[in-house]
């Protein structure tokens, strides 16, 4: 027995099987119980890894399905065979219960919203985005009653599109129950976010100083990536058909708005520190986690309704790629780029889908890349358009895959 004897051939060939019996009925047939923190991501479907490759060894030539207790299924042997391979995997939530980058984003997904006319109404995504503002200037995570009021039912009398009374005390309960909100000095005393008059004279009486959880604000202030993944789920989920610009500049997360301003730095003067466009390989393999993360939950291809049914771009996949470019153009024939920078010090670069993502290509970054502005028009419209696409294929899957590979630990 080898594992190392898989192709994707093989575990493609256990997907189909997958899909075509149902999870349950796949895994009675192998033995195998459901997977407790890795699944297999894939075009938008999660599949559990370790039966995947146990099933995939049956068809190899002359070989028979692996039983669960002959292998691992682990980080450093069927993932990690897996990863080799070029598949993707979204995490579970670990056993001790800590909130992970995935864990918030499933609580996130799986929030539930009062419906006015088929729609959400905006007043917990509004909540949610006032505090990651705050949280990604490093404001205080808790509040006082009466500034959390006020600050609240500003933002919902502005921005409240379908019918919001600016009433904070909806969404902060409701939060609450979400496991996103706390107000540490009334534990297991907070009312149901449901009638009127109850719920508005217990925040009257109390006045209670709330906050995002602990755990909630440091994942929003201290990964941009998670912060983007979370506000691509808010924004796709809940502003469907709606502009949500003029909300995100007036809590602080317009689209250039994505990292900390740095202390004490004027805008255009240079700074004495490392290149703002760099990521470490835990946070590319993480970013990337997320992203394929949401795509199993909501599927891939989505759709703006307010642009034409325009597909919808992903900002952690945005950011993911440029920092991975380190501030240059990725196409490896470019002749030259422009050496100046952004007002924010940002490189001068677009971010490409070299797969249209209306022809089927996804919005992840394996699929996307960097480009000069000069490079970007000749892949658009140059004649040499079609050779280059093929090229700028092989580079965002190769820089893609040498960025997870060195984020996988040693094999042991």
């Amino acid at each position: 027995m080898a594992l190392t004897d898989i192709t994707r051939v093989e575990i493609e060939q256990a997907m189909e099987e997958y899909d075509r019996l149902g999870r349950a009925a796949f895994l009675a047939r192998y033995g195998f119980r459901p997977a407790r923190r890795y699944l297999l991501a894939h075009h938008g479907r999660c599949y559990d890894s370790k039966a995947i490759v146990g099933a995939a060894h049956g068809y190899l030539p002359g070989r028979r399905p692996l039983a669960a207790a002959e292998f691992s299924g682990g980080a450093q042997h069927a993932v990690a065979l897996l990863e080799t391979l070029g598949f993707s995997m979204a995490q579970d939530p670990p056993p001790d219960g800590t909130l992970t980058h995935g864990g918030l984003l499933r609580r996130v997904t799986a929030m539930r919203a009062h419906r006015v006319a088929g729609r959400p109404a905006l007043y917990k995504p509004v909540t949610l985005l006032w505090a990651m503002g705050r949280a990604l200037r490093g404001e205080p995570r808790l509040l006082a009653w009466t500034e959390t009021e006020q600050a609240l039912a500003a933002l919902l009398a502005r921005h409240g599109a379908r019918g919001e009374r600016p009433r904070p005390d909806y969404p902060v309960a409701s939060l609450c129950r979400d496991g996103l909100w706390t107000l540490p000095d009334h534990p297991g005393e907070v009312p149901t976010a449901h009638g009127d008059a109850r719920l508005k004279r217990w925040f009257a009486e109390h006045r209670p100083r709330g906050g995002p959880t602990e755990a909630v604000y440091d994942l929003l202030r201290h990964s941009p990536v998670t912060r983007l993944a979370v506000l691509d789920e808010l924004l796709g989920t809940f502003f469907d058909g709606l502009d949500p610009a003029p909300l995100l500049a007036d809590v602080g997360l317009e689209e250039t708005g994505t990292e900390p301003e740095q202390p004490g730095r004027a805008a255009g003067e240079a700074a004495d520190r490392p290149e703002p466009w760099l990521v470490t390989a835990a946070e590319y393999e993480r970013g990337c986690r997320l992203i394929e993360q949401r795509e199993a939950a909501n599927g891939a291809g989505g759709r703006d309704t307010r642009t034409t049914h325009r597909p919808k771009r992903s900002r952690a996949a945005r950011y993911l790629v440029l920092k991975r470019s380190q501030g240059r153009c990725e196409n490896p024939g470019c002749t030259g780029q422009p050496a100046d920078v952004t007002d924010r010090h940002q490189p001068i670069l677009e971010i490409d889908h070299v797969r249209d993502l209306a022809l089927g290509g996804r919005d992840h970054p394996g699929q996307m890349v960097a480009l000069c502005p000069n490079c970007h028009a000749v892949k658009t419209r140059g004649s040499t358009r079609e050779e280059l696409r093929e090229i700028l294929l092989r580079v965002a899957e190769e820089r893609h895959r040498s960025m997870r590979i060195e984020a996988r630990p040693p094999l042991s």
